[in-house]
């Protein structure tokens, strides 16, 4: 029997306090019915004795106190699963959007889940080939690792994640493979985006959408990623596919963290954000990976545009903490039409020495992408040197390093949006810009490698 409540404390912004409560729990759903009839929903975000803290996800513009009857209902919020859910786009808490049959559920499940166990993880060490020559040549992804991309306002970074929503593959055996995106606080323009390219080239069919618009409730966006999980798991420790998660944009969802922090009173930690977010983003990326005793796995790729450009803000500052590395979007790149913007000097991929090598990109791999990154770093100092001391002052071999950081921007980090390199293609690419140095410059390379991979 559920019990219905009248006895509303007090309301502020989103949150509503009940009182004189009993057997209530964290998370519960809630329903809330004003006098017209009219029925919202919530959440318990605090229990207290006989208190319950209730973020309203519709507001609670228009609610009388005395008059208005809640319930809790028992349970959290729950994702209907099944392999029909692939093809399909959602809202942020797992509601059907696209005007398709209802899912026909194998199970329900619980949207909070659990953080993988340290104990059960296996060390990622396979390659994921996204077909973009800045991740797979010099910041390789591999399976099961969390790679975010720090972006700014007005970069496209929304375009880098649908190319690789669209292209990214396991290379080697014939494997299921599927695409979880989960977009935060996003507008209708850049939603319509998302559902017409992955229609148009086919992705919708191995991939499920979430979408949260900017205008829906701040505690639906808190849902959104967790719900994203929540199917991703299901594919790879179930159906055992290989699941790569996109999560775009964290920002969006931090901000989401610090309206309700705020509107529940809480002390602020850096930036007015609550100082739990570290935590609250933990309890989200650590849901991805590999168990090792499953085949399927989640790799995470979370997308975030940096306040004012700004590496050390909390939001990318604490995703640095927990995840393995990071793809940096460069705005100054942006301005020189080099598309995708991948600078690619501050960007790193912790696994990528896990995730190369022979028999599995190449065995040549670590040592070119050793040599481009170093002949790459060493043209962006000469073209620093030549502002200051002017072209004449560079010696030859300081003129071949100059011109060969503006070839490497436009022929190997710029690549078309549609345009999806092979990990071969890449890797040739590299050698043949490489070709411009003498031999003793290429330190880095081995003799036989040279001998073998350097175009004639």
């Amino acid at each position: 029997m559920i019990k219905e409540y009248r006895t509303i404390l007090d309301i502020s912004g989103p949150l509503m306090l009940v009182e004189g409560v009993e057997g209530i729990k964290y998370a519960e759903l809630v329903k809330i019915t004003l006098p017209s009839g009219e029925i919202r929903n919530g959440q318990v975000l605090e229990v207290d004795h006989d208190k319950a803290l209730v973020q309203i996800f519709e507001g609670t513009r228009g609610i009388d106190i005395p008059e208005t009857k809640v319930r809790f209902i028992g349970r959290g919020i729950e994702f209907a699963l099944s392999e029909d859910i692939l093809g399909r786009i959602f809202n942020g808490l797992g509601e059907p959007i696209d005007k398709g049959p209802k899912i026909i559920p194998d199970k329900m499940a619980d949207i909070t889940g659990a953080p993988l166990n340290p104990y059960a993880r296996n060390y990622p060490d396979e390659f994921i080939q996204t077909g973009v020559s800045a991740i797979d040549g010099l910041n390789t992804l591999v399976r099961g690792q969390k790679l975010p991309i720090f972006s700014g306002s007005g970069l496209p970074h929304n375009r880098l994640a649908a190319q690789v929503a669209r292209q990214a593959k396991v290379l080697g055996k014939e494997e299921k493979f599927a695409v979880v995106f989960g977009a935060m606080g996003i507008t209708y323009e850049e939603a319509e985006f998302f559902i017409s390219d992955f229609k148009k080239t086919g992705a919708i069919e191995r991939a499920i959408l979430f979408i949260n618009l900017a205008d829906d409730p701040a505690i639906e966006r808190l849902a959104t990623p967790r719900t994203v999980f929540t199917a991703a798991e299901y594919l790879a420790f179930e159906k055992e596919m290989h699941v790569l998660v996109i999560l775009t944009d964290m920002t969006n969802y931090c901000e989401a963290l610090r309206e309700i922090s705020a509107a529940r009173k809480e002390v602020p930690g850096r930036r007015g954000y609550p100082g739990y977010m570290y935590t609250d983003l933990a309890s989200v990326y650590e849901r991805a990976g590999r168990l090792k005793d499953k085949k399927g796995s989640i790799t995470l790729i979370p997308i975030l545009t940096m306040p004012e450009d700004d590496k050390t803000h909390p939001i990318p500052d604490l995703t640095g903490y927990i995840t393995e590395g990071q793809v940096i979007l460069s705005r100054a790149l942006h301005r020189k039409k080099v598309s995708p913007p991948i600078d690619v000097l501050p960007s790193l991929s912790r696994l990528k020495d896990k995730g190369i090598g022979k028999g599995k990109t190449r065995e040549d791999h670590a040592d070119l992408f050793n040599q481009l990154f170093a002949c790459y770093a060493r043209g962006k100092e000469v073209q620093e040197l030549a502002v200051v001391l002017g072209e004449a002052a560079l010696s030859e071999t300081d003129k071949v390093y100059f011109k060969f950081a503006d070839t490497f921007e436009e022929r190997y980090v710029s690549q078309g949006e549609y345009e999806d390199r092979t990990i071969e293609q890449t890797l040739n690419l590299g050698w043949e810009l490489l070709k411009v140095f003498p031999r003793p410059e290429l330190k880095r390379i081995r003799d036989e490698y040279y001998d073998k991979y350097m175009p004639k």
